[in-house]
């Protein structure tokens, strides 16, 4: 089982997947005219919370700070096998090879785990938070469900489902005057996520004869049996060998039609 090198970049596609849901939000101020004044773009980043914060705590420069707030941040925490979501170790996925013509790939089900996902919203006004929060929260009631492609060369794509379990909100500011505040917004997510094997590539038979001996023990077949694809040379499937372009030229992925001929040996 082990030993057999493989590398589906599965957890990096839920990363990206995870942070470009949150990479377009905008704070907008208005002055007291009700005219827009700031228009801002939340930039957000892969990191933990207390690495933005060791940052922030760093920064003397109140002026010309190094980190801006607000900003968002989001990190893995952990991940859970979940049973309930696992599907017939023994079914496949099977599908022509997107990048080889006549190899069928295939997959084995894939293993659930629950991915939870960590969002950090910080901030230094708290209607910056609530700004940047309704944004988010009718989205999720309680899931949003992107659409993944897990698996390029079976061009696989999965719904995926994220769940926002809670939000909470911490105020890190202890009354310094020479301190920057932070209010922290924490968002707790679950991604329910799949994990995929090693894709097994296998050419793809396109014809095969088979003898029928009658009685088990003859030396003589009494019958030949082939079968092959079916297509038309205008892409339509047939059933008829007269009709039929050669097996080669016919693709994994064309719709064409099964041929069987019965014939005396």
């Amino acid at each position: 089982m082990f030993g057999n090198h493989f590398y589906n970049e599965t957890t990096r596609r839920y990363i990206a997947v995870f942070g470009t849901l949150f990479n377009d939000i905008i704070i907008r101020r208005k002055d007291n005219t009700g005219a827009l004044k700031l228009s801002q773009k939340v930039p957000i980043n892969y990191a933990p919370m207390q690495k933005l914060l060791a940052r922030l705590e760093a920064d003397n420069d109140l002026r010309s700070p190094s980190i801006t707030l607000p900003r968002m941040s989001f990190e893995i925490t952990g991940m859970t096998f979940n049973p309930e979501r696992k599907i017939g170790g023994l079914q496949k996925y099977v599908k022509g090879n997107a990048t080889t013509d006549n190899v069928l790939s295939s997959q084995y089900t894939p293993a659930p785990y629950d991915l939870n996902i960590q969002l950090n919203i910080m901030t230094k006004y708290n209607e910056d938070g609530t700004k940047i929060l309704e944004q988010i929260l009718p989205y999720f009631q309680p899931e949003y469900t992107p659409t993944v492609k897990i698996l390029d060369d079976m061009e696989l794509y999965l719904d995926i489902p994220i769940v926002l379990n809670s939000v909470t909100q911490e105020d890190v500011y202890e009354g310094n005057f020479e301190e920057r505040r932070s209010l922290i917004w924490t968002l707790d997510f679950t991604m329910k996520a799949f994990y995929f094997g090693p894709t097994s590539n296998r050419k793809v038979i396109k014809f095969a004869e088979a003898s029928v001996f009658a009685p088990m023990d003859a030396t003589q077949a009494e019958e030949k049996i082939t079968a092959q694809p079916g297509l038309t040379a205008n892409g339509t499937p047939t059933t008829s060998a007269d009709n039929t372009v050669n097996y080669n030229d016919i693709n994994i992925d064309d719709d064409w039609a099964f041929i069987v001929q019965v014939e005396d040996a």
